[in-house]
C-alpha cells in the first residue's frame, strides 16, 4: 500500500503483558500509540502545485494521539496498520 498526499502509514507495535506477567484479553488493552512508519506520501501540495516534503521518513519510530489515522488490516495477515495524514503524528521517538 503506497499512501498519496501527506498520508503515512504505519505498523502499530505490540502491546505488552503487564510487569506481573498477567495476559489481559484484547478488550481490555490499551493499544499502543507508538508506531514504525512503513511508507509515506510524496507530500502535502499548496495552492501554486507545490509539493512540500514529509518530515517523517520510512523506518521512524513515532507517537501519535489514541484516536488517530484509520486502521487497516493487510489481507494476507493480520498485522495491523494504520493510515493517517502527517498532522496526526505528535513525534519522532529518537
Amino acid at each position: 500500500m503506497k499512501p498519496l498526499g501527506n498520508r503515512v502509514l504505519i505498523k502499530r507495535e505490540q502491546a505488552q503483558t503487564t510487569k506481573g506477567g498477567i495476559l489481559l484479553p484484547d478488550t481490555a488493552k490499551e493499544k499502543p500509540k507508538i508506531g514504525e512508519v512503513v511508507a509515506v506520501g510524496p507530500g502535502k501540495m499548496d495552492e501554486e502545485g507545490k509539493i512540500h516534503p514529509m518530515h517523517v521518513r520510512v523506518g521512524d519510530r513515532v507517537l501519535f494521539s489514541a484516536y488517530a489515522g484509520t486502521e487497516v488490516k493487510n489481507e494476507d495477515s493480520s498485522t495491523e496498520y494504520l493510515i493517517m495524514s502527517e498532522e496526526e503524528i505528535l513525534g519522532v521517538i529518537v
